[in-house]
């Protein structure tokens, strides 16, 4: 199993955006970190954007369980199937984890507090960063 923290954001909601996935084994040992400059853009479209790549990173790399953690309960809900994705934006987002899920095959998620996230907070940070 492998977890992937993620996290995405955007200065002035929409504005600037960037993602974050910050990957470990379960020793804790870095797998891999992955950051990305998204435009301008929301910070919930920003969050799935991190989402998508760690679960893209996980399938290239064959991984079958995948923890993801995140501090977006929006996020966290909606894959759980608690909540519904209503926004525009978010749906096509929300259908392209569904299939890599599916490709995956064991995906959990887990809503953290933003301070047990900072790895994933800093690499999304640099994201944001590369817009200029």
């Amino acid at each position: 199993m492998i977890t992937a923290y993620i996290d995405g954001g955007a200065r002035g909601n929409p504005g600037p955006a960037g993602y974050g996935a910050y990957i470990v084994d379960e020793n804790g040992q870095l797998l891999a970190e992955l950051s990305g400059a998204l435009g301008t853009t929301t910070n919930n479209v920003a969050e799935y954007r991190g989402l998508l790549a760690a679960l893209a990173w996980a399938v290239e790399h064959g991984r079958t369980h995948v923890h993801v953690k995140a501090d977006s309960q929006l996020l966290v809900e909606q894959m759980k199937g608690h909540y519904r994705v209503k926004h525009a934006g978010l749906i096509p987002l929300h259908a392209e984890a569904k299939a890599l899920v599916s490709r995956i095959g064991r995906v959990t998620f887990e809503h953290i507090p933003r301070a047990q996230n900072k790895d994933a907070d800093r690499l999304s940070n640099v994201g944001m960063d590369a817009n200029s």
